[in-house]
């Protein structure tokens, strides 16, 4: 007979550990036996895996996970969910936090939620709160993010001798950042004329995503753009497949980065690309990825590769905006670009700005966004890393004369765009940075946070989602594409000033859509 299995209680990274397991397709059984655990634990730990990582990711230390064995509620549940978000938003913007300052706030939040009872917010429900989230320092001092030298420097310092403790070369060295796009915003079409101005920059919250830029400090590895967007499938996609986009593709709510979208696309996206180049360059798979301390980026306990040999560190709150790489000109470069390419679209199509702007559609945008990331050059990123890392060696290859697309060829292309052909210098950098201090997170009021404690979150646009399920998925079969492409071609041989190049491409689609229909043909 058996002996009784011995109860164990399984930590928080213990229960991270097997939700990765189970991702990566392991067994229930399997699992069990190896934590010395039921099978029913496991499924209770798969039932409740957005709880955990949700959990984890808001704390703020990897050592009191691996200790911690419970998510032992608050007696004052809504409170708590109100208090951590401002906490984590208060943290993101490095404003100055304190013992006292939480304190005034937790009382602040406990009648604003219309709870009953007195609160006291003592010394002890501050080291609760701070226990149940894992957070070891709540104060963040003079923190507004201005300008503390000093902290860059102990930062920088610090940094330093991280890297050369773990061996990381630059190329192992990569930073990510989100910020908003406003992806249909042009130039307003409107003439100049006495005492006016031309207006730049129709905004619309519907005409808004994140993205988000990644790539390592040399620039040569930059990863495809993260887009989030509101619609799974817009309508433009018709019956395009989401994983052949040049960008890598979610969908929210509100087109914000969040924990779960950030996680996926870490373990899914970074983790694989970066093994793959740094095999490509001979590299020990191993890789630090440098964050803000944003609200939707998960805590280090989450993002690290089962191996622990790529891994997340952060930024301190109060020296991000001043070192990270991101915020350095690479972001504001790569948005140059893509305004830049809307425009010359618009003149090689030679339409005029209006009816432009009306067809022009989200996959557009996402086209011409993943090419203005293209366009951004190594040395561009490789200068934006040199407050961090000063002594970083100029690569072969890298052009270092060339400069990027800068206002003045902005300038030259709207001279050449009707009805836009006067405008001054100064709308032109307003127009270009339009969305300049647009996060890639939803910053909520404190309505906002009351609302989201409560349980209440605004509807979703079912009759948004309705319309897309309607549109029916176009199949076109291989003989169809062919003779859209013989037509194509034979249209292009009776214009004269069609170049050669231009002609070779579709022939050489050709060529692979008979293939295509060949071996189909042969499998049938």
């Amino acid at each position: 007979m058996s002996g009784k299995r011995k109860r164990v209680v399984l930590t928080i990274k213990d229960k991270l550990d097997i939700i990765k397991k189970l991702e990566d397709g392991g067994s229930s059984k399997q699992l069990a036996v190896i934590y010395g655990i039921g099978e029913t634990t496991v499924r209770d730990i798969r039932k409740n895996k957005e709880k955990i990582i949700t959990y984890a990711s808001s704390s703020d230390s990897t050592s009191l996970l691996a200790k911690r064995k419970s998510m032992k509620p608050s007696m004052y549940e809504e409170l708590d969910r109100a208090m951590l978000e401002w906490f984590n938003q208060q943290r993101a913007k490095g404003n100055p936090v304190s013992g006292p300052i939480c304190a005034k706030r937790a009382e602040f939040f406990f009648y604003a939620l219309g709870m009953d009872g007195d609160f006291n917010p003592s010394a002890g429900w501050l080291t609760r709160f701070k226990q149940r989230h894992s957070i070891r320092e709540i104060n963040i001092r003079n923190e507004r993010l201005h300008g503390d030298e000093t902290a860059v420097e102990d930062f920088c310092n610090n940094f330093r001798d991280f890297i050369e403790r773990e061996n990381l070369q630059p190329e192992q060295i990569y930073n990510a950042d989100e910020t908003g796009l406003f992806w249909k915003c042009l130039p307003s079409r409107t003439s100049v004329v006495k005492g006016k101005r031309t207006v730049f920059g129709h905004k619309s919250a519907e005409e808004r995503v994140t993205i988000m830029c990644c790539a390592n400090a040399t620039g040569l590895h930059k990863l495809k753009l993260c887009v989030v967007g509101k619609p799974k499938k817009p309508c433009s996609f018709k019956s395009a497949d989401t994983s052949n986009l040049p960008v890598s593709y979610f969908s929210q709510k509100g087109a914000w980065m969040d924990l779960s979208i950030f996680r996926q696309w870490f373990d899914k996206i970074f983790v694989p690309q970066v093994r793959e180049h740094l095999r490509s360059r001979g590299l020990q798979e191993k890789a630090v990825l440098l964050l803000n301390n944003s609200p939707t980026h998960p805590n280090e306990n989450v993002l690290r590769s089962d191996d622990g040999q790529i891994f997340a560190k952060y930024l301190p709150p109060n020296v991000a905006s001043l070192i990270q790489p991101s915020n350095q000109g690479v972001i504001a470069t790569m948005k140059t670009n893509y305004r830049a390419g809307l425009l010359q679209s618009n003149l090689e199509e030679g339409n005029d700005l209006k009816s432009f702007w009306k067809k022009l559609t989200l996959l557009d945008a996402l086209y011409e966004v993943a090419m203005a990331w293209n366009l951004v050059k190594p040395i561009t990123i490789s200068r934006a890393w040199k407050k961090i890392l000063p002594t970083i060696e100029e690569r072969e290859g890298l052009d270092f004369d060339e400069e990027d697309i800068s206002l003045a060829t902005v300038a030259t292309i709207l001279q050449h765009t009707k009805g836009l052909e006067n405008v001054t210098t100064e709308n032109i950098e307003k127009w270009l940075e339009v969305d300049s201090t647009e996060p890639g997170y939803e910053v909520l009021t404190d309505s906002e946070i009351i609302r989201r404690a409560q349980g209440q979150t605004e509807e979703s646009s079912e009759n948004e989602e309705e319309a897309i399920d309607l549109i029916p998925e176009k199949h076109i079969n291989h003989v169809a594409a062919l003779q859209w492409t013989e037509n194509l071609l034979d249209y292009l041989e009776q214009q004269s000033d069609i170049i050669l190049p231009d002609k070779l491409v579709i022939r050489k689609l050709r060529a692979t859509i008979r293939n295509k229909k060949k071996m189909s043909n042969s499998s049938q």
